[in-house]
């Protein structure tokens, strides 16, 4: 037997095993993928779920409903908890072994259509990418194993079928970002499976750059400044009880300038959650300091 047909019998192999332990999320039209990692227990992205209930749909064909049991959009992680029958925890593996070329093979169960088995390789490690609600998530392994629409979610594995990554972007031409089964991972999806949900800093504010803020103060006559612009607020959000409004530059936090959104999630990280957080905002030519409430 040649190579080639070495290669697809361990590929055939991994469907086996990994395959079994890959879902779908959501419904056929709208929804991604998943692993069971315990019996009862499902990890996926947050961007998957639309609402507290999602169908799970097993690799052999059965269906059950899932509740989520703790969800970390920032980090797009979430854990849902329902009946995943006879199919296996996936096995973990050690991504400290990954190197640019490592062969990994990426699965999916897109929206419960059936599970989909493709061959990459490590393109790139240690990226990072935007979470659902702007946060930059580290850490990430990029590789080239083909994915289609609604394979987010589900597991890259190495040669035994053992989880190296939860992908969970889509680059564009080829391209394909996984969070990392690290030590890191495995304590945030037991801390998920456990209700146990990260508590982050949250303003509640639609943001422009500040390229886009010194245009905007230039056209109408202002001097120009380094900062956020809020072109939005959610009703009854941490910002609007603060006095936050749209048009206010936001120009510091926590005492710390702020000139982009990473300035500002780093900011947000500095202090606990449930202290006072002084924001500094100029509106106009006035400059002010509201404090978002603990």
């Amino acid at each position: 037997m040649g190579p080639i047909e070495d290669l697809g019998r361990a590929i055939g192999e991994i469907a086996e095993t990994a395959g079994r332990s890959t879902v779908g999320i959501g419904n056929r039209w709208r929804g991604g993928s998943g692993v069971v990692v315990e019996s009862g227990k499902v990890l996926t992205n947050a961007h998957n779920l639309h609402g507290e209930e999602v169908t799970i749909f097993l690799a052999d064909g059965k269906e059950a409903t899932g509740t989520v049991l703790g969800a970390d959009a920032d980090g797009d992680l979430a854990v849902i908890g329902a009946d995943t029958g006879d199919a296996p925890a996936i096995e973990w593996g050690d991504g400290a072994t990954l190197g640019i070329g490592s062969p990994v093979v990426a699965i999916g169960n897109p929206a419960g259509q059936g599970v989909r088995v493709t061959l990459g390789f490590v393109s790139g490690l240690g990226r990072s990418f935007r979470g659902p609600r702007g946060r930059r998530v580290a850490g990430a392994v990029e590789h080239t194993a083909p994915l289609l629409p609604g394979s987010s979610g589900g597991p890259i594995v190495d040669g035994a079928g053992r989880l190296l990554g939860i992908n969970t972007n889509r680059l564009g031409k080829g391209f394909y970002q996984a969070i990392a089964a690290d030590v890191s991972l495995r304590e945030r999806v037991s801390a998920l499976g456990r209700g146990e949900t990260p508590k982050r800093r949250y303003l509640g504010v639609g943001l422009a750059p500040s390229h886009v803020a010194r245009g905007l103060r230039r056209a109408v006559g202002l001097d120009e400044r380094d900062g956020l612009l809020v072109r939005e607020v959610e009703n009854d959000s941490p910002a609007e009880r603060a006095g936050i409004a749209e048009g206010d530059l936001i120009v510091a936090v926590a005492g710390r300038a702020v000139t982009s959104t990473d300035d500002l999630f780093e900011a947000l990280g500095s202090v606990a959650a449930d202290a006072d957080l002084p924001v500094t905002l100029v509106r106009g030519t006035e400059e002010r300091t509201v404090t978002i409430s603990g």
